[in-house]
């Protein structure tokens, strides 16, 4: 079999860390029974999310969450499945936390972490630290990049992990309105790769959780209530040879510009925007 399993979760957040961690190695147990070598869950999952669950930093029991985390990352090791996990990450006070995605291996080991770069006016001012750097992983051969929520208004964190080389995008998020999916779903066909939604059950009205092909169609979708999706991103699938095979290498190659600088001509009719 070729490709790589990923897990898309889509869990409900609860205002208590350890009913989060508990919700989180139930869905990666669920994963690794479905022979899925990753698993991605939504924005602020572990500790909650800020405006939602969180009203006040000081509510939150961080040695739960770090208890927690330190948990999901011996069950990681145990099931040998990589895990991309929402959370809050403190730092030293007073600053405020980052808006983080926790990059677990299949070791057990926290290889990475995003932190969420671009922030909204209230994150910024009342609970975000920001951070300012893109991350890619690797998994079996396949690259993968983070991306967080309000980040979809911004085009050029796409097109950034396109030149990374980055082949499935796992955009985590806790969204507040349903053109989100549009863009999305626009964003993986105009980069060519795999975008995968993980979101709250609390937003399941405005969309669900799913992954999204480089051609920008859904390759698997979450139905009602269910909580994991489980499916397969395949290079070598030949419905997605067009967007993967020809559009992307070709747009790469137009954004560079050689192939229209060489075909540039001296004409005066070109040169003359008013003539007809």
């Amino acid at each position: 079999m070729t490709g790589i399993r990923i897990a898309i979760a889509q869990p409900r957040i609860s205002t208590d860390a350890r009913e989060n961690g508990k919700t989180v190695r139930s869905l990666m147990r669920k994963a690794a029974a479905g022979r899925a070598r990753l698993v991605q869950f939504p924005e602020g999952l572990l500790s909650g999310y800020a405006k939602e669950q969180i009203a006040d930093w000081s509510d939150v029991d961080w040695d739960a969450v770090r208890g927690e985390l330190e948990q999901i990352m011996a069950l990681a090791a145990e099931l040998r499945l990589w895990v991309v996990l929402g959370s809050a990450h403190p730092l030293t006070p007073p600053h405020r936390p980052h808006n983080s995605l926790y990059v677990i291996s299949d070791a057990g080991e926290l290889v990475d972490r995003y932190d969420k770069r671009f922030l909204s006016n209230t994150e910024i001012n009342h609970f975000y630290s920001p951070g300012f750097d893109p991350v890619v992983f690797d998994v079996d051969g396949y690259r993968f990049g983070c991306m967080i929520c309000i980040e979809i208004n911004f085009p050029h964190l796409f097109s950034q992990y396109e030149r990374l080389g980055v082949e499935c995008l796992l955009l985590s998020a806790y969204p507040v309105d349903a053109v989100f999916e549009v863009k999305a779903r626009a964003y993986a066909a105009i980069n060519c790769y795999w975008v995968a939604m993980s979101l709250p059950a609390q937003t399941v009205d405005l969309m669900p959780s799913g992954l999204i092909a480089p051609d920008g169609t859904y390759a698997s979708q979450l139905a009602g209530k269910s909580e994991l999706t489980i499916t397969t991103i395949d290079r070598d699938d030949p419905a997605q040879k067009g967007p993967l095979a020809h559009a992307r290498p070709w747009r790469a190659t137009a954004v560079k510009g050689d192939i229209y600088r060489t075909r540039a001509v001296t004409d005066p009719r070109s040169r003359d925007r008013t003539t007809i």
